[in-house]
């Protein structure tokens, strides 16, 4: 697959300003804060003078359950904290409590993130933009009916699930410094998805993604999984990625591109142990970037 010249590409930004509010708890790891923070910086910049900016819909409980259980969705929107002792038991069944806790504001902030991916995804395939951005999303660890690893709504395979509609080939990737296990999971039976995750592997979150992990039935051979070592730096990140992303560009053939940008595998991250500076880390972007397909960014964790 050839890569594209520089070409004047339309960009589409997706932020709720109410984002920045929704706060997990006292020392916890995920800040919805950040994002925010990312917001002022575009602003700050300039940037947004070269995007046009949208504010998501709340994804519906509809278009959550595409992939969630119904009783899953309806867990989340029931559950505050002022009556999560009548929940006991479906916490524990949903996986919701520590790691994944339950705050105010819980539902609406899985609407936001989900609405953003959605939305981003639709705006794609009616060709109104090549390259569509939901910093919101990224929540790669959710499963169908349970919440992990701060993630409660895979927005990311809600997105694909929309462009599987127009496409008949979606790649996924993800350079978070964690496995992508819910995305990866969603797609291990088909081969219209490959999903590539880069990630840290051995005794860490969450325990998935080993080498021989590469999808089942009809998607055998369609997971790729490249589990790394501590202190990844920008030269031996790139050096592996540069000619698994092209390979893969050229086997798979896909029309249209997914990529988890969690930021978690930058160095300095409290919960990540790569190295990887802004830079190598943009080099990754601006690579899958240059093959010149429709292109979906979303966060993640950092």
């Amino acid at each position: 697959m050839a890569m594209q010249p520089h070409s004047k590409k339309r960009v589409c930004y997706y932020y709720d300003s109410d984002i920045g509010n929704y706060y997990y708890g006292q020392g916890h790891p995920m800040k919805p804060h950040r994002i925010r923070m990312t917001h002022n910086l575009l602003l700050n910049y300039g940037l947004y003078r070269k995007m046009e900016i949208y504010r998501p819909h709340k994804a519906t409980a509809d278009e959550m359950t595409k992939f969630h259980s119904d009783d899953y969705i309806r867990f989340l929107r029931s559950i505050r904290p002022d009556n999560m002792s009548e929940y006991n038991k479906q916490m524990q069944r949903f996986n919701v409590g520590e790691d994944c806790p339950v705050f105010d504001g819980l539902y609406e902030f899985c609407q936001l993130s989900a609405g953003g991916s959605v939305a981003a995804a639709v705006k794609l395939n009616k060709q109104a933009s090549e390259i569509c951005i939901n910093w919101g999303g990224g929540l790669h660890h959710a499963k169908k009916s349970e919440a992990s690893g701060f993630c409660y709504v895979n927005d990311i395979v809600l997105g694909i699930l929309e462009l599987l509609k127009y496409h008949q080939r979606v790649l996924y990737i993800d350079i978070d410094v964690h496995h992508g296990d819910g995305v990866e999971e969603a797609f291990y039976t088909t081969d219209r998805v490959m999903t590539v995750s880069f990630h840290k592997y051995g005794e860490y979150f969450p325990g998935t993604g080993d080498l021989r992990d590469i999808g089942a039935g009809k998607g055998k051979y369609y997971a790729v999984n490249i589990p790394l070592r501590d202190g990844m730096d920008d030269e031996s990140y790139e050096s592996i990625f540069v000619p698994i992303i092209s390979k893969v560009m050229e086997t798979f053939q896909p029309s249209a591109v997914v990529l988890q940008c969690g930021a978690d595998s930058l160095t300095g991250d409290r919960l990540g142990c790569f190295n990887l500076t802004v830079r190598g880390h943009g080099r990754c972007v601006e690579l899958v970037k240059r093959f010149g397909l429709p292109f979906l960014l979303v966060g993640g964790g950092g």
